[in-house]
């Protein structure tokens, strides 16, 4: 068993040891073989077998698989000065011609799970570990109700019945990060569809940076945007913009396709007071005091939409370099859409050909860990190239690697900066100065030829010593 499946699951106790001996053994087979499927990531079908049956089995919980990697994720936290908590929710299509599994995704149309995942990063986005996970489905009830009817429907519920509250709940969910680790600030990010007045008057251990989705009312009158856009300038600065593709919701700016870019923002700054709006039952809710940022393209691309990210944020907005904190904090939020490709595109998670949610459910916990380890690896190597490789890679990994891809022994332990290009170059990786660098795509191919290799590595080893 690889060395970093044991670390990750020193603390599991699923209350049997046999289980916890097939959940590292499912590690280790799945995390050598992100992107194949179960049989094949498997060696032999006593293996498969075990691997469906613990997927069946009602004693192992989602919770329980994740609980150990979120212990060791805490100990990662330890000696991060600021640790950012991104939470997003994904869908997991596993439309099929024949059965449907899971709920219904959208009118009807389409059949799978939501999961709702938090990931705690760096600063500059390296990925800690996924502190918490919510995997549900959709009452089947719902297939072929318009979305209309389920906003009027939602509209009449108090926050805690809806799913909505999977927002409050993940702000206290980093709460309870920030307090089992004091020494970190812990800071949790989301996109514009946590802005709920609930999730912005919860008080907590852990800061907050939420992206805005509407215009709010202010108590002392006007409207949240106009008081940013009369506030003075704290200054400019060049952002990287990421590429998206057109998203399934439809018509919001926000969803709409565009390109990647370098570009210039203006940033605008304020403290302001929120008016409470209505809630069923007469519900009050406080007047509630936030800091607000608003950052305007510039100069956009002719035929572009400008970039208009409004955050509301519990931090300090006092200074320019506290407002570019604020700004910065919420694009590594997009980390967790890098996430979501490797755990799809990487793991295949929506290939997989599990016949009930529940089983889905257990399978799919099991591969955050795996799409964490990938993402790790890769984004370690680009932050601190300069660290030893076997600070992460196992002896035969990087042997093996290192010789095959450059014909001959290492002399010395290479960093981990090269060993990631090593790895890169076995998934496709070319290098080229015009290329950046590598991947998630390049790195989960290399990866799999590593373990290989490092297997091949082990065999050898162990008959030249007999």
């Amino acid at each position: 068993m690889q060395q970093w499946v044991q670390d990750e699951l020193a603390t599991c106790d699923l209350g049997d040891a046999r289980l916890d001996r097939r959940l590292g053994k499912l590690l280790d087979r799945l995390g050598s073989k992100p992107s194949l499927s179960i049989p094949a990531a498997c060696r032999g079908r006593a293996e498969m077998e075990a691997a469906y049956r613990f997927f069946d089995n009602p004693r192992v919980a989602p919770a329980k698989i994740l609980q150990p990697h979120r212990a060791a994720t805490q100990v990662r936290m330890q000696g991060e000065p600021v640790v950012l908590i991104a939470q997003d929710t994904t869908e997991i299509d596993l439309t099929r011609r024949r059965e449907r599994v899971g709920g219904p995704i959208d009118e009807g149309s389409r059949w799978g799970l939501f999961a709702h995942v938090q990931l705690a990063m760096t600063p500059d986005a390296v990925p800690l570990g996924v502190v918490a996970c919510e995997l549900w489905a959709r009452d089947p009830a719902e297939a072929g109700t318009s979305q209309a009817a389920k906003r009027q429907r939602r509209k009449a519920k108090p926050i805690a019945a809806k799913e909505s509250a999977r927002w409050l709940e993940g702000y206290r969910n980093a709460c309870a990060v920030a307090e089992a680790v004091p020494g970190a600030r812990v800071v949790s990010l989301a996109d514009s569809e946590s802005d709920i007045y609930e999730c912005l008057a919860e008080p907590g251990a852990a800061d907050w940076v939420v992206r805005s989705c509407q215009d709010r009312a202010l108590v002392d009158g006007g409207f949240l945007r106009e008081k940013l856009l009369a506030a003075p300038p704290f200054g400019s600065w060049a952002v990287a913009v990421s590429r998206r593709e057109k998203t399934t919701g439809g018509g919001r700016r926000r969803e709409q396709p565009r390109e990647a870019r370098e570009t210039c923002v203006e940033a605008r700054a304020a403290r302001v007071r929120l008016r409470p709006p209505s809630r069923p039952g007469g519900v009050k809710l406080p007047e509630v005091a936030v800091n607000a940022v608003l950052a305007l393209e510039v100069q956009p691309p002719p035929g572009e939409e400008p970039i208009e990210w409004l955050l509301l944020t519990s931090l300090p907005v006092d200074t320019d370099a506290d407002v570019r904190r604020v700004i910065d904090h919420y694009r590594i939020r997009w980390g967790s859409e890098v996430f979501f490709r490797t755990l799809k595109s990487g793991c295949g998670i929506e290939q997989l050909q599990l016949e009930t949610p529940e089983r889905m459910m257990t399978c799919v916990t099991v591969y955050l860990v795996v799409a964490w380890r990938v993402l790790y690896l890769r984004m370690r190597g680009r932050m601190a190239p300069e660290t030893p490789c076997d600070a992460v890679f196992d002896d035969a990994e990087w042997k093996s690697a290192h010789q095959f891809v450059q014909g001959a022994v290492a002399g010395a332990t290479p960093t981990l900066g090269d060993m990631v290009k090593c790895v890169a170059s076995l998934g496709g990786y070319l290098g080229r100065s015009r290329d950046g660098p590598p991947g998630p795509k390049t790195f989960w191919v290399g990866l799999q030829r590593v373990r290989d290799l490092a297997a091949g590595y082990e065999l050898a080893t162990a008959a030249a010593k007999t």
